[in-house]
């Protein structure tokens, strides 16, 4: 089993208005001994924003914004952007979002050559109503039957006649481009899929079109173990090793006493991340303390950023949907424990 060292709590709430009821899920990038931690604010009411925070070094917090960095613009966002994850592929920023507009959880992109100043590029993943889905994904249905279950059956339009869109979430970036092309993962539950692209232009209706009459072929990732049984979703972007890519992700069950959110692993082939190398059949951690197990929701640990410093990978997570908290493993480890569980 890998030790797990717990880092404590690193962000609480304040009195300011945008970040008074909770802070969670933070995209995080590490500049030398710099860690640029951007995170889901929210307000009450639920309406979220993007804070920004410095750390020098893997836990010392040295700045802490006053103000949101990113903040809802746009009606397909008008009631947060939430859970951001960061890349730097060249010389752009990559910082992706999850955008709720009320009825609709969506994909969305904003993009930057600084750490400040982020452009929005709006809505990325697919924008199908659940029978549009459904219409599409139908000729697979024997591989696809999971997905037309209770968690995807949604309304296609609100009372005031707003389309709902299935929900396409959890939208994470690989740090470099693979054989030329953007590679990323997103969530339609209850796995993870993949999407590569040669340009991020091409993701169009047509594009998200032709992807769902070929949907199974996308799955990325499947729930294998109890631990995961329920579904799960990206988390951390992808961190290159020599022995693959090493992905860190959410995994959810379902108990008696409601779903427990765990941080999970496994690991990537590096030329085709589509082919698995290993997972582990446990949790990599779990809620235990107070602070990951009683919040906003109870039983959470919601990993979305990872900064490696002296051999040690410092993983950056949601608790209970509340604050914001740190938990350590040695990376030697944690290789060494996943390449025990390799595939056949």
């Amino acid at each position: 089993m890998i030790t797990v060292r717990r880092e404590g709590v690193l962000l609480e709430t304040t009195g300011l208005k945008f970040e008074n009821e909770s802070v969670m899920n933070p995209a995080v990038i590490a500049e030398g001994n710099t860690v640029h931690l951007f995170y889901r604010a929210t307000s009450e009411g639920n309406l979220s924003s993007i804070g920004y925070c410095k750390l020098e070094g893997p836990l010392t917090v040295v700045e802490r914004r006053d103000k949101p960095l990113l903040f809802p613009e746009f009606d397909y966002e008008s009631q947060g952007v939430e859970d951001p994850r960061i890349v730097k592929i060249e010389n752009t920023y990559y910082l992706t979002y999850t955008a709720y507009d009320g009825y609709s959880a969506m994909g969305a992109l904003a993009t930057s050559d600084t750490v400040e100043h982020f452009t929005k590029r709006g809505v990325i993943t697919s924008q199908f109503t659940y029978q549009q889905f459904k219409k599409r994904v139908t000729p697979e249905r024997k591989k696809a039957s999971k997905y037309f279950r209770t968690n995807n059956r949604r309304e296609s339009v609100s009372p005031t006649g707003k389309k709902i869109y299935l929900t396409d979430k959890n939208l994470v970036f690989f740090p470099r481009k693979i054989n030329g092309k953007f590679f990323f993962l997103h969530r339609i539950k209850p796995d993870i899929q993949w999407v590569a692209v040669d340009n991020l232009e091409d993701l169009t209706e047509s594009f998200w079109d032709n992807y769902f009459l070929n949907f199974t072929y996308h799955i990325f990732f499947e729930s294998r173990y109890p631990h995961e049984s329920s579904y799960l979703g990206a988390g951390c972007p992808p961190i290159e090793l020599p022995e693959g890519w090493l992905v860190i992700y959410h995994s959810v069950c379902d108990t008696p006493s409601g779903y427990v959110y765990s941080a999970s692993a496994a690991l990537f082939d590096l030329d085709n991340p589509t082919i698995e190398i290993a997972r582990l059949p446990y949790p990599l951690f779990s809620p235990e303390t107070r602070y990951e197990m009683e919040g906003v929701v109870n039983k959470v640990c919601f990993p979305t950023g990872a900064a490696l410093f002296d051999g040690r990978l410092y993983i950056y997570y949601g608790a209970a949907d509340k604050c914001i908290a740190c938990a350590s493993v040695r990376m030697s480890e944690l290789i060494n424990e996943l390449m025990r569980y390799k595939n056949e």
